[in-house]
């Protein structure tokens, strides 16, 4: 019995042992496993979030607040005028180092007195802007200087400081130097404001600005640069909800050269996300300059010849009547060889200094809404929906010289084959469709060029739109000529973009793709310049592509970028976006037919290519006749192309041709159109150029 009692407890004490070490062995288990928890935390907080959490701690204690950069210059091609350009203001913000919100007790225990200490300091600063502000501008009153302190922070984070008013006074800035004591969180910041050259030149082209939180909600641009704020590590770069940026033209197109770079102060704050202790300045960088190919003395007087030739029309009776309703006008001019643009008209024009503070007045706007827009590039309307024409016109005759190269080059007739224009052109079934002559003249025999320089519809209606139609009506669709058709007039530029480094291009309304008129209809109406509306710089881009016999030419308008320090960032070469091969006996057909009577180049001393067109269109039930003209000069070696549109303006020979011969003129006082300026003195004249009212 005492034998197996000592068995059972031995039993029992290895039992036990076996427990012990189990849980021994378990609980250094459980410690290594905590302890490698622990170590790969540790390493991840280490190497991993670090970095993150230092920034994050490093944001807690600092902000980085953003000063508003100096935009660049935009020059003319001189170099000597300048079209945008910005001048220092002074300015005053305040900082609110206190919390002076309704809903401070949720911050910390209500303090009574901080109101009206603040409603102290606003009074204090409404009697010192009245008096030593401009006596000649309203004054802020103490109500108004409230509200921009934004105390309930709606608009501004607790350390962002608050503009006040712009444009101080010397008085202002030297009380307010004086006595910043006396004025807790008040500093005189030097800003800039934009100004734009006072004879309005190029005011369309050039541009105007729009503060960045009101053009972000309008442009993709600006929306994808808030977007991609947050991952942005150079605070140089962020944008301000009050800060400028270009909204139109050249401001627009080259804003990130223009820009710069802002400066920022970092802000010190406490906890409560207010500032405290004392802050560092990083001063803003001033933006590149941006030198235009626009000429100020070219501009000036192509500006005023659409202005005077418009107020002509609506005095002189032209084939028994006046134009009372021509009432805009376009022009752009364009080198043959480089591709500049040395002039674009949008007239009438306005003052973009309305834009001066990045936002316009109603009244303003109004005055303005149906001029601001460049109808040289895109479809403007006159403000009269459904009475007068918008910017973009059908081409009318100016289309002749490319629906004779379409005939030479598709087979259709050569340059020795002969047409009997008898006045008229018939088509469709039982020839139940006829196209007239202009005042229904009869031509008689002649060849390509001639129908160019008389301007024969009935030409073009037999000779290229029906014979287009009928060479391909075998074909699987009955819309293939349309398709050739339309291959031709974006290889020459009207229905595709130009390339011209300005937003918003309207590429055109290509009405011979309605399927609500038969293939041959439209084919026989866009022959002659009746089914495609085209803008005035893409005119000028197939007329400078007829000028080198089938190069397209990108347009610009910028020829480099310097930096403040006068250093070269980029230049702008020429380039040919696309090439067309014709034979030259093509070429020189078309160039020689492009010689119609224009009374206004009488005496001009250089033999020139030109096409008139009178393009006709329906508007608010009445026929209307707009006027088109192209030419380039010289006829050999070309170094000028040129269009000009009148909507309303009659024959294109009359109201669009006089435009062209002073853009030549111009030109060639400038330049020259052989390479010799006419004027000796051609850059002073260009400085004193002044536009006239």
């Amino acid at each position: 019995m005492r034998k197996m009692d000592n068995e059972q407890g031995k039993d029992n004490e290895t039992s036990d042992r076996k427990r012990f070490s189990f849980r021994i062995n378990l609980f250094f288990f459980s410690s290594f496993i905590i302890f490698t928890v622990i170590i790969v935390r540790l390493a991840i907080l280490q190497f991993v979030d670090g970095p993150q959490l230092k920034q994050q701690e490093a944001s807690n204690v600092t902000k980085n607040v953003p000063l508003t950069p100096i935009r660049g210059t935009i020059y003319d091609s001189t170099g000597q005028n300048r079209l945008a350009y910005s001048t220092p203001v002074q300015s005053l913000y305040i900082t609110l180092s206190k919390n002076y919100s309704d809903n401070m007790e949720q911050l910390r225990k209500p303090d009574k007195k901080l109101l009206p200490e603040l409603e102290n300091m606003t009074q204090k600063l409404a009697n010192r802007f009245a008096q030593y502000g401009n006596k000649d501008e309203p004054q802020m009153t103490a109500e108004q200087i409230m509200d921009a302190m934004d105390r309930n922070y709606q608009r501004f984070s607790g350390f962002t400081p608050r503009l006040i008013k712009t444009n101080l006074t010397p008085d202002e800035v030297a009380y307010f130097m004086e006595h910043k004591s006396e004025f807790p969180g008040v500093d005189v910041v030097e800003e800039t404001v934009r100004h734009y050259d006072p004879d309005t030149v190029a005011v369309q082209a050039v541009g105007y600005i729009k503060s960045y939180k009101s053009a972000r909600e309008t442009l993709a641009k600006y929306k994808n640069i808030q977007k991609s704020m947050s991952a942005e590590n150079d605070p140089g770069l962020i944008y301000m909800d009050n800060e400028s940026v270009g909204f139109d033209g050249l401001e627009y197109q080259y804003q990130e050269q223009l820009r710069g770079k802002n400066g920022y102060k970092t802000v010190p704050i406490d906890p409560r996300n207010m500032p405290e202790g004392v802050d560092s300045v990083t001063p803003p960088q001033k933006g590149d300059n941006v030198y235009s190919t626009i000429n100020k003395e070219i501009q000036v007087k192509t500006e005023n010849a659409i202005m005077d030739q418009l107020r002509w029309l609506h005095t002189h009776a032209v084939s028994g009547r006046t134009h009372p309703y021509a009432k805009t006008g376009f022009a752009v001019a364009m080198e043959v060889d480089t591709g500049n643009v040395v002039a674009m008209a949008s007239m009438p024009d306005y003052d973009a200094n309305y834009w001066q503070t990045g936002t316009i007045s109603k009244d303003k706007y109004e005055e303005i809404k149906h001029v601001y827009q460049n109808a040289t590039i895109k479809n403007v309307g006159s403000g009269q929906s459904g009475q007068h024409p918008d910017s973009t016109v059908l081409l009318g005759s100016t289309i002749k010289p490319l629906s004779v190269l379409i005939g030479l080059e598709e087979g259709l007739f050569t340059t020795n084959t002969y047409y009997q224009d008898t006045g008229a052109a018939y088509f469709g079934r039982n020839n139940s469709s006829r196209v007239r002559n202009s005042s229904g003249h009869v031509y008689g025999s002649m060849d390509p060029a001639t129908a160019i320089r008389h301007s024969s519809n009935a030409f073009m209606v037999d000779m290229v739109g029906k014979r287009l139609y009928n060479k391909y009506i075998n074909n699987a669709t009955e819309a293939q000529g349309i398709n050739v058709w339309d291959r031709y007039m974006k290889e020459f530029g009207l229905g595709v973009s130009t390339g011209v480094d300005l937003p918003g291009e309207f590429k055109g309304l290509l009405e011979y793709t309605d399927k609500g008129e038969s293939a041959l209809s439209r084919l026989a109406y866009a022959s002659f310049g009746q089914q495609g509306k085209y803008t005035p710089m893409q005119l000028a881009q197939y007329t400078t592509m007829i000028a080198t016999k089938g190069k397209r030419m990108e347009p610009h308008l910028v020829s480099q970028i310097k930096d403040t320090n006068g250093n070269v960032v980029q230049t702008f070469k020429p380039k040919v976006l696309n090439e067309v091969k014709f034979p030259d006996a093509y070429w020189n057909e078309v160039i020689r037919g492009m010689s119609t009577d224009v009374s206004a180049f009488n005496g001009f001393p250089y033999d020139f290519a030109r096409k008139t067109g009178t393009s006709q269109q329906s508007v608010g039930r009445e026929l209307k006749d707009n006027g088109v003209f192209i030419a380039f000069a010289p006829r050999q070696n070309p170094k000028l192309a040129v269009a000009v549109v009148i909507p309303e303006g009659g024959f294109g020979a009359w109201s669009a041709g006089p435009v062209a011969r002073k853009i030549f003129d111009a030109y060639d006082e400038v330049y020259g159109l052989d390479g010799v300026p006419k004027k000796k003195d051609a850059a002073t004249a260009d400085s004193n150029a002044v536009k006239q009212p």
